[in-house]
């Protein structure tokens, strides 16, 4: 019987940490790399997520209260540009031009 794909490359921990970019760079080209840690082979494998994927598992958040959090920001934000409470990106950016770098540490 012909395999249809070549086997999986394994790793032991230490030989997967000396050059793990190319592993993973390697992995992302579709090439199966697993890692051995103990009895079991753990798999480097892409994985596509999305902005709502990402919500849901990094902030336990559904997308209606991600839209309802963000919705409090932009209103915040909106609030204290009203105030004069905030400056804009350009402004700031025009006025730290001015500003050397230890100065501008020393000031933020």
């Amino acid at each position: 019987m012909g395999r249809d794909k070549d086997p999986m490359q394994t790793l032991t921990v230490t030989q997967a940490r000396k050059n793990l970019s190319m592993w993973l760079r390697r992995a992302k080209a579709g090439e199966e790399i697993g890692i051995v840690d103990g009895a079991d082979i753990i798999a480097l494998r892409p994985v596509v997520v999305t902005a709502a994927d990402y919500m849901e598992t990094e902030y336990q958040m559904t997308a209606e209260e991600a839209d309802a959090a963000a919705a409090r920001v932009f209103a915040e934000a909106a609030k204290e540009r009203k105030a004069g409470g905030l400056e804009s990106l350009e402004a700031f950016s025009h006025h730290a031009s001015g500003l050397s770098h230890k100065t501008r540490r020393r000031r933020v």
